[in-house]
């Protein structure tokens, strides 16, 4: 049995995060695919078992259940000893720029990819809100990597992978991330670690919402 299992989707950008995590430092662990579409994550048993807020990721290992992917993250910087802090300093920018993640990027980048690629909702008055939401977060952190290489300065942390978690769904976002250009850099210099994969290649998808 691998030491980790993660109980994930590949469209979770949440989960996304977290395998990537895995891949880059060469952990031995596996995918467990959740079937959120047809409602798994709703169920008793999936709530009583490995999650009850219903939600991916979680991360199984020593027998314990783990949620929440900046709680994950957290947790494994200090176990595998890769892509951490060296300080405090450096602990609460990492946290600092996790939860902005958490609060302006991932949340409203999720939302709007669901509503736009799978709710198929057509522009309304919601994505339109969205979409502005997420352009002035993109804009802060853009103006961000102008300065630096990655979130925290000239080195990869859990911080980064944390922000780009949705940001590798090409075409699925309704927002062409190369008009910030500095963003487009940073997700260009994630690609080119050692062991990065796409998250269609890392979880399994169910790509169309209903199918068996």
């Amino acid at each position: 049995m691998a030491d980790y299992i993660l109980h994930c989707m590949a469209e979770s950008g949440h989960s996304y995060k977290v395998a990537l995590m895995l891949q880059l430092c060469g952990a031995d662990w596996k995918p467990r695919w959740v079937d959120f579409f047809n409602g798994e994550t709703r169920t008793d048993e999936f709530r009583t078992t490995y999650n009850e807020l219903g939600e991916v990721p979680v991360l199984e290992t020593g027998g314990q259940m783990m949620t929440q992917s900046g709680v994950i993250l957290d947790f494994l910087a200090e176990k595998l000893g890769r892509f951490g802090w060296e300080n405090e300093t450096e602990r609460r920018e990492i946290l600092r720029w996790t939860l902005f993640d958490n609060h302006k990027i991932s949340s409203q980048l999720g939302v709007l990819r669901f509503l736009r690629t799978f709710a198929k909702t057509g522009e309304t008055d919601t994505t339109k809100w969205l979409e502005t939401r997420c352009r002035s977060a993109l804009a802060i952190l853009n103006k961000h990597l102008a300065r630096n290489a990655f979130a925290i300065g000239d080195k990869p942390t859990i911080a980064d992978f944390s922000l780009c978690g949705y940001m590798f769904y090409e075409g699925e976002l309704g927002i062409d991330l190369n008009e910030y250009g500095n963003v487009a850099a940073w997700l260009e210099r994630i690609k080119s670690l050692p062991g990065w994969d796409h998250p269609n290649n890392l979880m399994p998808r169910q790509a169309t919402p209903g199918a068996s």
